[in-house]
């Protein structure tokens, strides 16, 4: 591999791993399993991926989610952990303590309420707010049209607000 390539390889890594960690993990809520297709999403990446390729971003989510959905194919099981919040195990900044317990709880509670949509909403709006992906490139990687997105998403976000409405949030 030339020297260009690593370095590339390198900035892609350092720029995507924690936003491709948030997403994988907010599909399958196993830590061990997000690393595993972590490694194994970079891995592809390395020895597939064109140094020309138009949007390396979203090939890397395409790879990510596809090795996932594989993954949970082959163990049977979509089963998320009722007891982590999103971003667990990524190390946190430097913040005192009582931040650090409400940021904890925040997370916990937004990861309950994804937890209430079907997949395929909880998807789109991680997709969306996480990874920071137009509707158009969401529609795109899950072989939907930009309308469907839109209209999944408005949805999804209707069903968060009145949960957590139900659940005492000034919304």
């Amino acid at each position: 591999m030339r020297n260009l390539d690593k370095r590339l390889f390198e900035t892609l890594y350092q720029q995507y791993f924690r936003e491709l960690y948030l997403y994988v993990y907010s599909l399958c809520g196993q830590k061990s399993m997000t690393e595993d297709i972590l490694q194994e999403t970079f891995l592809k990446a390395f020895t597939a991926l064109k140094d020309s390729h138009t949007n390396m971003r979203a090939w890397l989510y395409m790879v990510a989610r596809n090795l996932c959905y594989n993954w949970m194919k082959k163990e049977k099981s979509l089963i998320f952990s009722e007891h982590v919040g999103l971003g667990e195990g990524i190390p946190a900044g430097h913040e005192d303590i009582l931040k650090k317990i409400i940021c904890n709880e925040e997370r916990r509670e937004l990861w309950e309420a994804l937890e209430q949509l079907s997949e395929q909403k909880r998807e789109i709006l991680v997709l969306q707010y996480f990874g920071g992906f137009r509707q158009k490139e969401i529609a795109a990687m899950l072989k939907l049209t930009p309308e469907n997105v839109r209209v999944l998403a408005y949805r999804a976000k209707k069903e968060l607000k009145t949960y957590l409405e139900v659940k005492g949030y000034d919304v």
